[in-house]
């Protein structure tokens, strides 16, 4: 079966005063109907990666790649026209925080209902009841106040869940979630995995979820690659995870707390300049 998405020798750089500073440094990784985890701290080009596929970046950022491409269409040629088409509908990503995501002066429904009409041929009626549907499959409890409120009323959490709703209302091919559960409770968390985890199954959706949270790639995702200053450094099936041989890799491993041992202070990582190079 072909790649639903390819990468390869991605590189993203932004000027500043002192010169062009490479956030993203020739990554490459092919995705199928899967689940792909991107894991490494903050700053290693996860997000930026991830931005370059759906032409997310700021119009100042220099992007190039030997390959860039999305079921067989050419992503780097790809007129904007073209590219807005593809987002929302065929491609989406969740971002990490909806403060920065949402609308502020639309209500959260019209949001959902909007995406919905610009790319299916529906009813407002009908793109209502799917958006108070897709509330419900996040774990909205009361669907219909939340349809009427503007992103200020609701808390943060309550705002992911709706942009996880606006990103899966239209059932996307590849989805990008960058920390989608970061502001979640653990119960509404299972949740919301679970339902990736059926559009991966049932859709046959290409899943890209970055994290910063190890345990949670290495249960949910199939795959890991792990970035440090915008380079692949390991890629490792998940359920390996533990038998890493990067030692950047087995320093995130060893930072993580344990219940049966006394781990005061943390150990931190002891990095080396070759895995940068």
């Amino acid at each position: 079966m072909s790649a639903l998405l390819t990468v390869d020798n991605l590189r993203v750089s932004f000027p500043t005063r002192t010169g062009m500073v490479e956030a993203v440094r020739g990554v490459s990784f092919t995705l199928g109907r899967e689940r792909l985890g991107i894991v490494g701290e903050s700053g290693s080009g996860k997000s930026q990666t991830g931005r370059a596929i759906m032409g997310l970046t700021p119009p100042q950022a220099m992007i190039s790649a030997d390959r860039l491409s999305f079921d067989g269409l050419d992503l780097l040629t790809l007129k904007p026209a073209a590219r807005r088409t593809l987002r929302g509908k065929r491609m989406a990503m969740i971002l990490q925080d909806p403060k920065y995501s949402l609308n502020p002066v639309m209500t959260i429904g019209a949001q959902i209902v909007e995406t919905l009409l610009t790319h299916e041929r529906l009813t407002k009626a009908e793109a209502r009841s799917r958006a108070l549907d897709m509330l419900s499959a996040v774990q909205i409890s009361d669907p219909e106040r939340v349809f009427r409120l503007y992103p200020h009323e609701v808390s943060g959490g309550m705002g992911q869940r709706a942009m996880i709703a606006m990103m899966l209302v239209c059932g996307p091919e590849l989805l990008i979630a960058d920390e989608p559960t970061s502001a979640l409770d653990v119960t509404v968390q299972l949740d919301v995995l679970d339902i990736l985890d059926r559009l991966v199954k049932e859709r046959g959706m290409g899943l890209i979820f970055v994290s910063h949270d190890l345990r949670l790639v290495s249960s949910f995702c199939d795959r890991v690659l792990v970035m440090y200053a915008g380079r692949v450094v390991e890629e490792i099936a998940a359920a390996k995870l533990q038998e890493a041989q990067h030692p950047y890799t087995q320093g995130l491993l060893n930072c993580l707390p344990k219940l049966d041992q006394d781990r005061h202070p943390l150990p931190v990582l002891s990095r080396q300049e070759d895995w940068s190079r």
